[in-house]
């Protein structure tokens, strides 16, 4: 480890912007579980609720770097393309 004074509070930091994307990633990755769980039971207003609630977290995830912006948005994408397609299925 480093030993002068810039380098001690650069370490301070990583540390810190380490566990804050840790968490984010946590939140993120159970909210695209969820949504995912809920396609694959074939549920209907479960997944859409899920994916209402998993939309602003991954897009908060972009926002503060956590994930790239392009990561997100594909995210997003097929999130909902998975969530329309159970739809149009049971509509037919």
């Amino acid at each position: 480890m480093a030993n002068h004074k810039s380098a001690l509070k650069r370490h301070r930091q990583s540390l810190v912007r380490r566990s804050r994307n840790r968490a984010i990633k946590s939140v993120l990755k159970s909210s695209v579980k969820s949504v995912r769980v809920a396609v694959e039971q074939n549920s209907q207003e479960e997944a859409l609720a899920a994916l209402k609630a998993a939309i602003p977290v991954i897009n908060r995830a972009a926002g503060k770097g956590t994930i790239h912006k392009r990561n997100a948005s594909r995210k997003v994408s097929r999130l909902t393309r998975s969530v329309n397609a159970m739809s149009e299925a049971g509509a037919q």
